[in-house]
């Protein structure tokens, strides 16, 4: 199967690279020329657009930052959809967009998958991150093989959209996570607990979390780079919000963590990395959130396995 992939960033570069270890005869794309002739020095084909990605593969792949992006490309690819032809849409996007645009591709007589990934860009380096997937199952048992490549738990969860919906969710969770270990290791530095102590104090509790156990180190060490930018976050949260809005849900700490993002945004930059939140505290306090030994950077250390289905309890 001849797969085309478009989006080359922090986390599409590593899934369309996860695909190429795998023996996947891959085309790539994206604005960014360097990032196209880096994976073409690799093996990779030029893709050279997205019309001739739809025109030359099976299947085509967007990883783009925004839904905006996400329908440029798609009203693109549109003239050369047909019989055959599948696009899979693994950016975290508006559920409603994606459904409108994974109509035109299925009027058009394509195939359309909503699959999104949540895990880290550690995880997607190494092919171990998670995948939902919204299709038809048909659709699902088509381009499984595919996604076992780039994940290793894959979750059909229904009609498109559906995945996105739990996408938002999960970024929600996570930002929230990241503001509450802020708060945390701040409040226990203050009380003059060693850092280093506090990590696995919490990594053996109750109250630990997949953020805390990954982004934690990267704030004590003070690299806070983790290939996710606060536009980004306040894209997903904003999402959230929006799904909240539009099913009468009022929701309470939402807001707040909305809030909390744009400070740190007007503090630090659009563009600015998400850990950097913490920063707000140790600027109100006077305090370094630091610790000797914590890596700079996160580095998925469980060996790569090929994906398989998560099977939903019934």
């Amino acid at each position: 199967m001849e797969i085309g992939f478009i989006g080359l960033g922090n986390v599409g570069g590593k899934l369309a690279g996860s695909l190429m270890r795998n023996g996947m005869n891959v085309s790539v794309h994206d604005l960014n020329q360097s990032y196209v002739e880096k994976f073409v020095e690799h093996g990779a084909k030029d893709g050279y657009s997205a019309q001739n990605l739809m025109q030359t593969c099976d299947a085509v792949i967007t990883c783009l930052p925004t839904p905006e992006a996400s329908g440029l490309v798609v009203k693109e690819m549109l003239p050369f959809v047909g019989s055959g032809k599948i696009w899979l849409e693994m950016s975290t996007t508006d559920a409603k967009e994606v459904k409108n645009l994974a109509g035109l591709i299925v009027a058009a007589g394509g195939e359309a998958v909503d699959c999104p990934v949540s895990g880290g860009c550690h995880r997607a380096d190494t092919g171990n991150i998670s995948i939902y997937a919204g299709c038809t199952r048909e659709t699902f048992e088509k381009v499984l093989p595919i996604l076992s490549h780039m994940g290793r738990r894959i979750l059909h969860v229904g009609d498109v959209g559906t995945a996105s919906l739990l996408k938002v969710m999960t970024n929600y969770l996570a930002t929230a996570n990241l503001i509450t270990v802020c708060e945390a290791l701040t409040v226990m530095k203050a009380a003059g607990l060693d850092m280093g102590m506090t990590y696995e104090a919490i990594v053996m509790s109750s109250g630990t979390s997949f953020v805390h156990e990954t982004e934690s180190q990267l704030i004590l060490s003070g690299s806070r780079d983790v290939n996710f930018t606060m536009d980004l976050v306040q894209k997903d949260i904003g999402l959230f919000q929006k799904i909240a809005d539009e099913h009468d849900v009022p929701l309470e700490v939402s807001p707040l963590i909305i809030d909390i993002i744009s400070d740190g945004q007007k503090r630090y930059g659009a563009r600015a990395q998400s850990d950097r939140i913490i920063e707000r505290l140790e600027e109100a306090t006077g305090l370094k959130i630091l610790a000797k030994g914590f890596p700079s950077e996160l580095i998925d250390g469980e060996p790569e396995e090929r994906g398989k289905e998560v099977i939903v309890r019934q």
